[in-house]
């Protein structure tokens, strides 16, 4: 029976920004990868999941549930949200990898087996807050050549200071419309920018322009507004990238968000993941993850898409820089619009070595 005798804990470093990476290595030299949640560059959940190792070594890497669970209440009060969640996130990752390398089947077999091993995608096209209308038109269609199923405009403003351009978002949305047509499936992602009067009067120019879904109009931690905007607009509210556990989601389905959007980065991975598409069914409502990570938490958000029943809506991409590929001997990417999993076990991804080496930042807490 193989067991964890290492674990790595680093950063990766693209230059422009850094992932934060576990890697669990048994005692037969076969490794698993993972990733943390990077925000802040995933400083806490690395520094957490160092202090995870006593925990890891010597347990059988099969023992996905049960390592979850006792890691999560062993250190529930550095949590349960956040760090904790993304730390929790890459070590499962990392088990997954491994025992899909271990049973010699990818990890979408592991879950159940593919629906779909080619996914479409939708085009996540952050950062339009701070441009024009015309900068907005042209950087979408810029990823309309890629052929995305559809394509969602993300505004990432100050999260400080609300209802700060309505007229100019309402703008935006009404020129992307009239680029791609009526018939091109749309969303749009306010990152929690209004208050519940702006949100509604977004929601409803929405509406009108015929856009699928309304994601974070108001703050993610007000759930009383989320059920207010909710309950004033027909276009589906979506939320669940900031809610970290399955009672957090649970708070978003019953305000009345109907597609809820946990990140595998962020949410205990496969396995915290998995719970919630369970509560997804059970309240009737879509699970669309959210995914930014383009490499390892995509990777792994395919798999679980892949065999998640019922899905309706195609994968988030928001990266084809291409920036993080060179540590992969094959990196995967969309062709006419779809990514196409391949049968290789557990993650399917095989570093580069030397490659990554010229990357890696040693974890040590600054």
């Amino acid at each position: 029976m193989a067991q964890i005798a290492k674990v790595e804990v680093f950063h990766v470093d693209w230059g422009r920004g850094k992932s934060a990476w576990v890697r669990l290595w048994t005692d037969a030299g076969e490794c698993g990868l993972g990733e943390a949640s990077p925000m802040h560059n995933g400083n806490a959940s690395l520094e957490l999941i160092r202090t995870f190792t006593p925990h890891l070594l010597g347990a059988d890497p099969l023992d996905v549930r049960l390592l979850q669970d006792r890691l999560f209440h062993a250190f529930i009060k550095t949590g349960p949200d956040g760090a904790l969640a993304g730390a929790l996130a890459a070590v499962d990752i990392a088990l997954w990898d491994l025992k899909g390398k271990l049973l010699g089947q990818p990890i979408y077999k592991l879950l159940g087996g593919a629906w779909r091993t080619q996914l479409p995608f939708y085009a996540s096209v952050g950062n339009n807050a701070g441009r024009s209308v015309e900068e907005v038109c042209r950087v979408v269609e810029e990823w309309m050549r890629l052929e995305p199923s559809l394509v969602k405009i993300r505004f990432d403003g100050d999260r400080t200071q609300r209802d700060r351009d309505i007229p100019g978002d309402i703008a935006k949305a009404r020129a992307v419309r009239k680029l791609v047509g009526d018939a091109f499936p749309l969303a749009f992602d306010a990152n929690n920018g209004y208050s519940v009067q702006g949100a509604i009067r977004v929601g409803r120019a929405l509406e009108e322009l015929g856009y699928a879904w309304f994601e974070e109009p108001v703050q993610h931690y007000h759930m009383e507004s989320f059920a207010k905007v909710a309950a004033a607009l027909d276009i589906a509210v979506a939320a669940g990238e900031q809610e970290y556990t399955l009672q957090g989601v649970k708070r978003l389905i019953e305000a009345g968000v109907e597609i809820v959007q946990p990140d595998i980065v962020k949410t205990g991975g496969f396995t915290g993941l998995m719970d919630m598409a369970v509560l997804a069914r059970t309240y009737g409502v879509d699970l669309v993850p959210h995914q930014t990570q383009p490499s390892v938490g995509h990777r792994a958000n395919l798999h679980f898409v892949a065999a998640l029943a019922h899905a309706h809506y195609p994968c988030e991409y928001n990266d084809k820089s291409g920036t993080q590929d060179v540590v992969f001997t094959r990196p995967l990417g969309p062709v006419n619009g779809l990514f196409t999993l391949p049968d290789t076990p557990g993650l399917g991804l095989e570093l580069a070595e030397a490659e990554l080496q010229q990357r890696i930042l040693p974890w040590r807490n600054p």
